[in-house]
């Protein structure tokens, strides 16, 4: 695995600051624009891209405990929250629609999780682990609640992204919980044409490449060396896993953790702030295909998140994958390695 250290040894590189720190600061368009004329309407607008699931609801109770609050000494006339927080992060291909199926996207009936990540953000939101889950990892799937009642059956040595497929949100949210006892705080998922629209607003992102890629399945053929990708290329190259490596997923996260490095590069030599119409083209691209938990389905809520991590600097962020081995019923999957995965998810309750 490329850039990885399976027991979690990994340096710190600007990799994934994840798509939920992406998503917090890039929704503060909707509070830049309240200046600039169309308040009520952009922030309304902005505010109602944004969909949601009511996960807390659906799982009750019966779910890893939250951790402990740090006591703290003082009480600021407007605190921020400091507190500990774990952020299920998905990349998804659920979203039907000509934009996605022309992306290679699914239909809801056909949803998977194309990458999976465990944002940790520790006490006092100044460092931050992000843990990526191969989503060919074979793990027991336990009963998951159905919007239209009833439940799915538990599934023993069930690939980890076929949560998703069968139970949405709620079943992705409550395997997680399941294989790491870890409570998943929040949930944020951005589908296929949302990161291709992305990529587009920032005016394309450019990555180096250290070999050629020739992959027909995600229709990525491009050379080693340098180059500006749009938002086409560059989702094809997030979803290559053929002519890398062995193939695997394990390969394909390598190459993710590049591009979402280039792209917060992007991000913060775009010069943004300074270009308000710019700004709510890329605000308008991520909220209009984000979904999240219903404790970050506003961009109140997001910009709240977004000011609690104005101490989280890049070189703060560690990203790391879980230690696996493959599977011993079958070389194409891989199962966690024990005790390492365990003791890695121990270090973030």
């Amino acid at each position: 695995m490329t850039g990885h250290d399976e027991n979690g040894d990994a340096g710190r590189p600007r990799g994934r600051r994840s798509t939920v720190l992406k998503a917090a600061g890039l929704t503060m368009a909707g509070l830049l624009v309240l200046g600039a004329g169309t308040a009520g309407w952009a922030y309304w607008h902005l505010n109602h891209n944004i969909k949601s699931v009511d996960i807390d609801s659906a799982l009750g109770d019966n779910r890893p405990p939250r951790p402990t609050p740090t006591p703290t000494t003082s009480a600021p006339a407007s605190p921020l929250p400091t507190g500990s927080l774990n952020i299920l992060v998905l990349g998804s291909d659920s979203r039907s629609g000509k934009e996605n199926k022309e992306l290679g996207g699914g239909s809801s009936s056909g949803a998977r999780s194309d990458t999976a990540m465990v944002v940790h953000i520790d006490a006092g939101r100044t460092h931050a682990t992000v843990v990526s889950i191969p989503r060919d990892t074979l793990v027991t799937r336990p009963s998951c609640p159905l919007k239209s009642g009833g439940s799915t059956a538990p599934a023993y040595n069930a690939m980890f992204n076929s949560a998703y497929s069968v139970g949405g949100a709620v079943c992705a949210v409550k395997t997680v919980e399941s294989i790491t006892s870890v409570r998943m705080d929040h949930y944020v998922e951005i589908d296929f044409s949302g990161f291709a629209r992305l990529v587009d607003a920032l005016g394309g992102v450019t990555v180096t490449l250290d070999q050629d890629i020739d992959d027909d399945d995600s229709h990525l053929h491009i050379t080693a060396g340098t180059h500006r990708l749009g938002g086409a290329q560059a989702l094809a190259l997030a979803r290559t896993r053929h002519g890398i490596g062995d193939g695997s997923d394990l390969g394909r996260i390598g190459l993710q953790q590049k591009l979402v490095k280039a792209l917060l590069e992007q991000i913060s030599s775009a010069g943004l702030f300074g270009d308000p119409a710019r700004l709510y083209t890329v605000a308008e691209a991520v909220t209009s295909s984000l979904t999240t938990d219903t404790g970050l389905d506003s961009l109140a809520e997001l910009v709240e998140l977004g000011r609690s991590l104005k101490g989280l600097s890049a070189d703060d962020v560690k990203t790391v994958m879980m230690p696996v081995v493959p599977a011993p019923s079958d070389p194409n999957r891989v199962v966690a390695k024990e005790p390492a995965a365990d003791d890695l998810w121990a270090s973030l309750r």
